[in-house]
């Protein structure tokens, strides 16, 4: 009689102890979070050293290396930015000029990525290819033609240079981004629209742009920050002291105090920087909402 061998019973490992587990780990995401650490650092620390150099006296800046603290808080380099600097007025100068322009940018392109992408007529192709290509056309083969335009028309004395200037290099960005989030909707959403009646302005207010809502804050923001940056246009465009924007207030702002003074001109560009800072950081669950729904989560 034959004896019969019981099954062999498999052996599970132990597993280490839960503070091994946590050492462990911790070692295998020390890497990366050292690069984020050196990243952040990376980031931060122009703009802190920024803001410190702010509040800062002349006498600091010629006698005190450039890494040390200040002594005390100048409060008073805030104030000669604005009223000797004159940065109020660059900065009320750049809103008159971005706020039409973005206006004018958002309402075309949006508009104009609707009928190229929804709508169904002859050349559309042709003039969708006609907006990209206005996209790699370099800013700077433009400047002087344009100037001549405007001397002749008589626009030199203004904002509209600028503005006009502003929209037509903005256009062909938003056209094709727009039209990329149109394309996501699928069409069966409008022809119901059509089935039941609804008009072209209808459809495109009603259900097209609701559903792009999202991607239309995000492609608003990239192109104001594209546009309040801007400095070669605006130096282009800009002949006098009471047109000039904000950056290119910034790059003139040492001739106003003769020597150059650091203090009052660190304080302008915290006034510039932070304000933009302040803006992103506000509507940054937006731009990501735009950016990774896209129109189909509009």
């Amino acid at each position: 009689m034959s004896a019969v061998l019981a099954p062999e019973r498999s052996v599970r490992p132990v597993p280490p102890p839960a503070p091994v587990r946590r050492s462990r780990g911790f070692l295998r995401r020390l890497p990366v979070r050292a690069l984020i650490a050196v990243i952040l650092v990376i980031e931060v620390y122009p703009l802190v050293w920024l803001l410190l150099s702010s509040f800062k006296t002349r006498r600091e800046f010629v006698e005190e290396p450039f890494w040390s603290l200040p002594s005390s808080l100048a409060w008073g380099n805030y104030a000669e930015a604005w009223t000797t600097g004159n940065i109020g007025l660059y900065l009320r100068n750049s809103v008159l000029a971005v706020a039409p322009s973005l206006a004018l940018i958002i309402v075309l392109g949006v508009a104009a990525g609707f009928a190229l992408e929804v709508l169904v007529w002859k050349g559309r192709g042709t003039v969708l290819l006609i907006f990209l290509a206005g996209i790699m056309v370099p800013g700077q083969m433009i400047l002087l033609p344009l100037f001549s335009a405007y001397f002749q028309l008589g626009l030199t004395g203004s904002l509209w240079p600028l503005i006009i200037t502003y929209t037509a290099t903005g256009l062909p960005l938003t056209v094709f981004m727009m039209a990329t989030y149109f394309r996501a909707i699928p069409r069966e959403v409008f022809e119901a629209a059509a089935i039941d009646g609804a008009t072209v302005l209808r459809a495109f207010v009603s259900i097209g742009f609701p559903m792009v809502r999202n991607a239309v804050f995000t492609v608003a923001l990239v192109q104001f920050f594209f546009i309040w940056n801007d400095l070669l246009i605006a130096l282009t465009f800009t002949n006098s002291t009471e047109l000039r924007t904000v950056q290119v207030g910034l790059l003139n702002f040492n001739g106003q105090f003769g020597a150059t003074d650091y203090g009052p001109l660190f304080a302008a560009i915290c006034m510039n920087v932070f304000g933009l800072l302040a803006i992103y950081l506000v509507l940054n669950k937006r731009i990501m909402a735009g950016l990774a729904g896209g129109a189909v989560k509009g």
